[in-house]
């Protein structure tokens, strides 16, 4: 799977909210300040060619709609994360991230707890 550009993955994280949307759709959900209509289709387009998004279409227009889930997605870019700067090592991940937020003994519990409740 290919890794999107920041500009991509915002657009990606509108339509996963949206499940279908149009251009101007999108540009409503985005944060300000808005981007062109020309802008947000130009960057729905690349993300079709990637293969991340299709379309339907809707009158003289289209309807966009995600191909990629999102947990799909999320799960390759954490894995790129952890392969690239912690070795391949969840655990080296987890040790840097309780060093750096500095997290007490109640919060790596909870954590625990949510990762039982899982299983």
């Amino acid at each position: 799977m290919k890794q999107l550009t920041k500009a991509e993955e915002e657009i990606m994280q509108a339509l996963w909210q949206l499940k279908k949307a149009n251009v101007k759709s999108i540009i409503e959900l985005l944060p300000k300040p808005k981007p062109a209509y020309n802008t947000v289709s130009t960057i729905v387009r690349i993300l079709e060619s990637k293969g991340f998004v299709d379309y339907e279409k809707q009158g003289k227009g289209h309807i966009y709609f995600p191909i990629v889930e999102r947990e799909s997605y999320s799960n390759q870019s954490i894995n790129k994360l952890v392969d690239n700067y912690f070795q391949g090592s969840f655990k080296s991940m987890v040790s840097f991230f309780v060093q750096k937020n500095d997290l007490d003994i109640k919060d790596i519990e909870n954590i625990l707890n949510e990762i039982d409740k899982k299983d």
